[in-house]
């Protein structure tokens, strides 16, 4: 059985309960009436805060039962089981990870990567960046992660810095990727994300203040089941971290023009992607990319500060009414 609503949730912890119905009302401060017509299902008026918070109180349920994404068996397991700490140790070999994130990212997603660009469009454009032995399964599960990655009506919001953009098109050290290579995957990007609204592409200045980590280490938020993850400089290891408001301030955080860094807001960042595509196949260096994008778009600013400082000497400076979101 689904539980997607608060009366279906509702009847399935009475029923765990194994209490009377007055009995149960009582412990909730509601009257016998109103708790019979949730449990036979002749109103669709939906249990109050306040009684879900009191449910919880008395059973001792997280608060994220009442939660949209909180269904199926994930509902069962927060009601059946002890409550799981807010911070927890994933350690898997590499398969168990990718089916982790699957599981964790399997309807939508909002990541901050690690890197330009992420790890399955890399793996759809270039087979094999680090030469390592796979396994079938672990080769099958990656191919079921990109044909999700690449569905239309797949949700994704990324962000990645402009100094990991900017890296993985014209760094001469670190570089795993061909020019060949670097053309097909902005291609890839720019048509995956290029007026599709379920897919969001966000760029933002790591160097406009002082951000740790969120350049160094794939994030992932599911504001809906209230979890986020990160990778741990332990390869093999992530953390689950299910505390509800750090999840929906990191969220917040990332969502919000005013609160986020510096960054190239969606629609703009597609177009920048399609620069860099041109000045890749065009032999331009980064000079020229620099010049273009700050004479077409409103953000020359943002890359200006990803520029060394002798670098800076060498190009325009930023135009006026550059925009910082």
């Amino acid at each position: 059985m689904t539980y997607k609503n608060s009366i279906e949730k509702f009847i399935e912890i009475f029923k765990r309960s194994n209490l009377s119905i007055s009995k149960f009302a009582s412990l909730i401060n509601k009257d016998r009436r109103t708790v019979t017509s949730w449990i036979d299902n002749v109103t669709d008026i939906e249990p109050s805060n306040d009684i879900k918070e009191k449910i919880c109180q008395i059973f001792r349920y997280p608060d994220y039962v009442w939660e949209e994404g909180c269904t199926d068996e994930e509902f069962l397991k927060s009601i059946t089981q002890i409550p799981q700490k807010e911070v927890r140790i994933i350690d898997e070999d590499y398969y168990g990870r990718l089916k982790y994130i699957m599981e964790i990212e399997k309807n939508r997603r909002f990541v901050i990567q690690a890197q330009f660009p992420g790890p399955m469009y890399r793996d759809t454009a270039v087979q094999k960046v680090y030469r390592t032995k796979t396994s079938k399964d672990i080769e099958d599960l990656k191919q079921s992660r990109i044909d999700q990655m690449l569905r239309y009506d797949y949700d994704t919001t990324e962000w990645y810095s402009i100094k990991s953009v900017l890296s993985f098109c014209f760094a001469s050290i670190g570089n795993f990727y061909t020019k060949e290579e670097k053309i097909k995957i902005l291609e890839l990007i720019y048509e995956l994300f290029n007026n599709n609204y379920n897919k969001k592409l966000f760029l933002f200045d790591s160097f406009s203040r002082k951000i740790y980590g969120m350049e160094t280490t794939y994030i992932s938020i599911n504001v809906k089941q209230k979890i986020l993850f990160f990778k741990s400089p332990i390869e093999s290891v992530f953390i689950e971290i299910r505390n509800k408001n750090l999840v929906e301030r990191m969220h917040k955080y990332y969502s919000s023009p005013i609160e986020a860094p510096s960054h190239v807001n969606f629609l703009e960042s597609v177009k920048i992607i399609k620069i860099l595509q041109d000045a890749l196949k065009y032999n331009n260096d980064i000079r020229q990319a620099y010049e273009t994008i700050n004479r077409t778009t409103d953000y020359g600013e943002l890359f200006y500060h990803n520029l060394s400082l002798d670098l800076q000497k060498e190009v325009s400076d930023p135009k006026s009414g550059q925009r910082r979101n």
